[in-house]
């Protein structure tokens, strides 16, 4: 038996239970990951509460790395011994062993280490499905993130500035936009105290931007809007804030013939070939330094309750990993 995180009704961090498990064994194309870290992520929330319904009894939690301890039949890209990363579906990596299947594992290069692959592989790999896949961004662009001092900001803001963009980003606290600014934000906006639409449409000389990169959903989207250029994309990749409401096509048309798109990560990384080159452009531009991964809070996976309630509090910044 292994300890794992387990809910049986959705609602607040206290439905959260410690339990005993049996990791099972794996079958055909399956291995079992004995689990060093595992990463938190809002869409743990979601699931949490309900907002992203699934069967109950359930597991949480999307992301982790450690190693393999037993392989399944058919199973050879991977052996016992293999250092081991990945994000996956359903939910269930709030434990201290796994069994899930091959199609979503990738190696770990001996150069990253555990702790920055379980905070890298959902939150890096949205960054560069966005950055480099959803809109290409270009040496010369200026482009928008919301929420620039959480996880995915902080991935996004490193890595855009690497490749030669102008960042503007929005945070809630002085204390963030200087975090922000930190890891390549260029203008960091105060969103408490300043009317991000209008500040972008001065930094930009009225221009707008090509891109913006917008996870609250509900409380920004129509400034979100505001802040794009002609054939501007607006990306819609969370909703922290709410679910959006809909938007009319003649809203878009309307500002420019802008673009709009709600994508996920699993949509991004469902073939092998796909995953693979997203998880070695990753490991790349991690192992170059260019862009860190920003672990800046730890929990015992026991205590994963106190983590939510950080997070739904807003007081976490970068990324926060839990150890089972």
């Amino acid at each position: 038996m292994v300890k794992a995180i387990r809910i049986e009704r959705t609602g607040g961090p206290e439905v959260m239970q410690w339990v005993d498990v049996d990791a099972g064994e794996p079958g055909p194309g399956e291995v079992r990951v004995k689990h060093h870290a595992v990463g938190l992520n809002y869409i743990d929330v979601y699931f949490r509460t309900g907002q992203y319904p699934m069967p109950l009894p359930a597991g949480l939690g999307m992301e982790a790395a450690g190693v393999v301890t037993a392989t399944g039949s058919g199973v050879t890209q991977f052996k016992t011994g293999d250092r081991v990363a990945y994000v996956a579906r359903p939910p269930g990596a709030y434990a201290e062993e796994r069994v899930l299947p091959i199609a979503t594992l990738v190696k770990l290069p001996d150069a990253i280490s555990f702790d920055d692959a379980a905070s890298a592989m959902l939150q890096g790999l949205t960054a560069q499905y966005l950055l480099r896949r959803t809109y290409r961004v270009q040496a010369g662009d200026t482009i928008l993130i919301h929420a620039a001092a959480g996880g995915v900001g902080l991935f996004v803001c490193q890595w855009a500035k690497a490749l030669g963009a102008t960042v503007i980003g929005t945070v809630g606290s002085d204390e963030k936009a200087q975090l922000a600014r930190e890891h390549g934000c260029d203008h960091p906006i105060v969103y408490t105290r300043e009317n991000f639409a209008e500040r972008v449409k001065e930094l930009t000389g009225g221009a707008g931007v090509p891109v913006v990169y917008d996870s609250i959903g509900k409380d920004t989207y129509k400034g979100s809007l505001d802040c794009l250029a002609p054939l501007g994309y607006f990306v819609s990749f969370g909703s922290a804030s709410g679910p959006l409401p809909p938007i009319e096509a003649s809203e878009l048309s309307n500002r420019g013939s802008l673009f709009f798109t709600r994508p996920t990560l699993f949509s991004y990384m469902g073939k092998r070939e796909w995953l693979d080159t997203m998880a070695a452009e990753l490991f790349d531009v991690l192992a170059s330094g260019k862009v860190k991964t920003n672990v800046r809070q730890r929990y015992a996976l026991a205590d994963v309750a106190t983590a939510h309630r950080d997070l739904e509090a807003r007081k976490t910044t970068g990324s926060t990993i839990l150890i089972p």
